[in-house]
């Protein structure tokens, strides 16, 4: 992977494509990788010359980037639209008291065993309103996979099988509520065409709102880091 040399240095991911007519620069919102793309028949060291012309934006843009932090006992948290406070707990079992997710066990893997109670309780959440919302168009739910995608929020298969980002249980319920009305909303049309967002609004009236919030805030979901 080449390298754009400084402090700190810079990988680049070159991604060639013959509908590419010029060289462009992309950094993912989610997890800040840097992607160059080229046409297929440029050189490797014409399109390094093209990222250390456009260095500038280039570091300007990664230093505004959010932080990756680490999740431990004492870090905050969102779930559910709240904030809570790692705290320890005892007994066997994680669970949310007031403002604090009380975390039992070893304070080393504080981390894992609160991605394991976000992701259960996500699919807790989604399983219920996929099939609250499929019931509405009188369809059924196939199965429900969670996952920790980079690029969507969701998706639905032809064969009425959804797939969830687990990070969403950390968003407001609204959100949460929104993401499954517009993945089932594909049952009855796998597109983005004005009829799909018709069922969308039967669906979940005034999902804008909360379409808007995802567009704003998503991205700091992506921003905690759980060491699973």
């Amino acid at each position: 992977m080449p390298v754009l040399p400084g402090s700190p240095p810079v990988e680049i991911v070159l991604k060639r494509s013959a509908r590419a007519r010029r060289f462009s620069l992309r950094v993912s919102r989610l997890d800040g990788r840097v992607t160059l793309s080229l046409p297929a028949r440029a050189r490797e060291a014409e399109a390094m010359d093209f990222a250390r012309a456009q260095e500038g934006w280039l570091r300007e843009t990664l230093a505004g980037m959010p932080v990756r932090a680490g999740v431990g006992i004492g870090s905050m948290l969102p779930v559910e639209g709240r904030m809570l406070r790692l705290t320890q707990g005892t007994g066997r079992r994680v669970r949310v008291e007031e403002e604090a997710l009380l975390i039992p066990g070893d304070p080393a893997q504080a981390g894992v065993r609160a991605a394991a109670f976000l992701k259960a309780l996500a699919r807790e959440r989604l399983v219920a309103a996929s099939d609250r919302y499929a019931g509405m168009i009188g369809r059924r739910v196939e199965r429900v996979t969670l996952r920790d995608t980079r690029s969507r929020w969701g998706s639905c298969a032809a064969d009425g099988a959804l797939m969830y980002s687990w990070r969403l249980i950390m968003a407001p319920p609204a959100v949460l509520d929104y993401v499954a009305a517009h993945e089932v909303a594909h049952m009855v049309e796998m597109n983005h065409s004005d009829r799909f967002w018709a069922v969308v609004e039967r669906l979940y009236p005034g999902w804008q709102a909360q379409r808007k919030w995802l567009h704003t805030h998503g991205q700091a979901l992506h921003s905690h880091r759980f060491g699973d």
